[in-house]
C-alpha cells in the first residue's frame, strides 16, 4: 500500500491497482501556436506542467503502473462533434473558434493535426492506453471505464490541462463511479486564471477525492520499491 500526503487527509492506496491518466496534454494545450495560444489564453505554466508529469510517468513505468493517455480530438468531418444540436458545438472551445473562423476549421483538435498531437515530451509508449475522446470527460461515449474495469484499477492519479475543464470533469465521473479519484497539484494547469486552478483544487478536496503533490507521488512509489 502507499502512504500518501495527501490532501485533505492522508490516504492508503492499493499501487496494484492504481493507474496515471495524463489528461489532454496536446500541442493544442501546451505549445505555443495551439488551441489555448490562438484563444488568447496563458500558456506560460505549460512547460513547468510537461516536466512535472514526465518526472512522475518515469517513476509509473518504472513501478509498472498503467498510464492513460486522454486525447480530445474531432474526426475531419466533424461527425463526432454533436453538430448544431449539441451544447458541444456552441460550447467546447475548439469547436466555438472552428465555427467563428472558418479559417480555422478542420486544424484545431482534430484527428490528424499538429494540435491533435501529445507534445513530444510526453509522447505515449506502445504498453500504453490512449483514449480520443470529442467531450470534456475521458467517460463520455468511450471505452475508458471498461478499460480500468478488465485491468482492476480503482484508484486513479491525475494530471494534465486543463484543470478545470478536462480533467475536472474526467475526474468527477470517475468519482461517480466509484473510482478513487487523486489529483496531483502540481501535475496540472487551468485555461483561465490561476483561481480556477484553485477552485478545482477545493472542489476535489472538499467533493470529489483528494490532491497530492507530484513529489509526494513519486516519493511515494520509490519506497514502495524498498
Amino acid at each position: 500500500m502507499l502512504e500518501l500526503n495527501t490532501k485533505p487527509d492522508a490516504l492508503e492506496v492499493d499501487e496494484t491497482k492504481s493507474a496515471v491518466v495524463v489528461v489532454d496534454m496536446q500541442n493544442a494545450f501546451a505549445s505555443k501556436g495551439g488551441l489555448l495560444d490562438i484563444a488568447g489564453l496563458d500558456i506560460s505554466a505549460a512547460a513547468c506542467v510537461v516536466r512535472k508529469i514526465a518526472a512522475v510517468l518515469e517513476v509509473a513505468r518504472a513501478a509498472r503502473l498503467p498510464v492513460v493517455y486522454l486525447q480530445m480530438g474531432y474526426k475531419p468531418d466533424q461527425s463526432n462533434s454533436g453538430g448544431p444540436n449539441s451544447p458541444n458545438w456552441h460550447k467546447e472551445l475548439g469547436m466555438n473558434l472552428m465555427n467563428r473562423r472558418p479559417e480555422l476549421k478542420g486544424k484545431l483538435i482534430t484527428e490528424g493535426t499538429w494540435d491533435f498531437e501529445i507534445v513530444d515530451e510526453l509522447r505515449p509508449r506502445a504498453e500504453d492506453l490512449v483514449v480520443v475522446k470529442s467531450r470534456y470527460s475521458g467517460f463520455a461515449g468511450t471505452s475508458l471505464d471498461s478499460m480500468l474495469r478488465t485491468r482492476g484499477i480503482r484508484y486513479l492519479f491525475f494530471a494534465g490541462i486543463a484543470t478545470n475543464v478536462c480533467v475536472e470533469s474526467t475526474l468527477r465521473d470517475a468519482y461517480f463511479l466509484d473510482y478513487w479519484p487523486i489529483l496531483l497539484r502540481d501535475g496540472a494547469m487551468p485555461a483561465g486564471p490561476a483561481a480556477a486552478h484553485e477552485a478545482t483544487l477545493y472542489n476535489v478536496e472538499m467533493f470529489f477525492g483528494w490532491t497530492l503533490q507530484s513529489d509526494d507521488f513519486i516519493t511515494a512509489l520509490d519506497l514502495s520499491k524498498g
